[in-house]
């Protein structure tokens, strides 16, 4: 249960295996696919794939692109797949996620940078010696934001309530010092592809979602943030276009909270 999880997590004296492993011959594009959602930002798409191109040649990357006018991609081991526009956010990682046939997605968004830090196999090292792991979440510009998720479960009338946290981390990884269990991530991580599959990304949520796939996930993934791993953010540029999608009214937020409502059977939310 989501209360049984709660205590286990807080427990500091849980004691995961140590599993010893060798990645020195890992081939990252048998094992990782790279997943991104696209919506009217193709310049920086192209340079999110010129900068990964410069450390991982033959990776896949899968686009999901849901804008109302739709760019050709033709780059080399880029997978384009267009949607009707503007069908929104968790709809295009679902449809992303979908396509992924390897072991593991790495998601990314469409305006980061790879760069000379952000070391795909140190992540696989990590999931790989630790086989409990669902999602291990690494940093963006230095910025390794992470949240804890405390779930009170109400009388079986009103319902629960669900608390989200920033900066809330519970114990360290086996031989991973930078590494803490946590509830959920930013939006560069790692994911074993068939547990990410049993959650999904409710694609009900369009504009405005991220820490409800953990809301979502609660009891079923165990995720993991490390500080050793990170990606770079390009520099913000004008798109009043974007913009106006980018950042929807307050129906959006309402109508996310009345569906965390329904579906979790809650009568709070709170998010710090």
């Amino acid at each position: 249960s989501l209360e049984e999880l709660n205590k286990l997590l807080a427990d500091v004296t849980y004691t995961l295996p140590v599993y010893h492993i060798h990645t020195g011959d890992l081939d990252v594009s048998d094992q990782v696919t790279i997943t991104t959602k696209t919506f009217m930002r193709y310049k920086e798409l192209k340079v999110l794939i010129r900068s990964l191109r410069q450390f991982y040649k033959d990776v896949v990357l899968v686009v999901a692109d849901d804008s109302f006018t739709p760019e050709n991609i033709t780059e080399e081991n880029v997978l384009q797949y267009v949607m009707p526009g503007g069908q929104g956010w968790f709809a295009g990682r679902t449809l992303a996620v979908s396509q992924v046939t390897t072991k593991y997605f790495l998601w990314v968004d469409d305006d980061f940078l790879f760069t000379e830090k952000t070391k795909i196999e140190d992540l696989v090292e990590v999931m790989e010696a630790t086989p409990e792991l669902d999602v291990v979440g690494g940093s963006v510009t230095g910025n390794q934001f992470y949240f804890s998720i405390a779930y009170e479960e109400g009388d079986g009338v009103t319902g629960g309530c669900m608390d989200r946290k920033p900066n809330i981390k519970f114990q360290s990884l086996p031989n991973y010092p930078q590494c803490s269990i946590v509830n959920g991530v930013v939006n560069f991580f790692l994911a074993r592809t068939d547990a990410v599959n049993r959650v999904r990304f409710d694609p009900k949520l369009k504009r405005v979602a991220h820490s409800e796939f953990f809301m979502d996930g609660l009891g079923q993934l165990m995720v993991a943030s490390c500080g050793h791993v990170s990606i770079g953010h390009q520099p913000k540029g004008a798109n009043a276009q974007y913009g106006r999608f980018r950042h929807p009214g307050k129906d959006d937020v309402q109508f996310k909270l009345q569906l965390h409502y329904y579906k979790n059977h809650l009568q709070c939310i709170h998010y710090g």
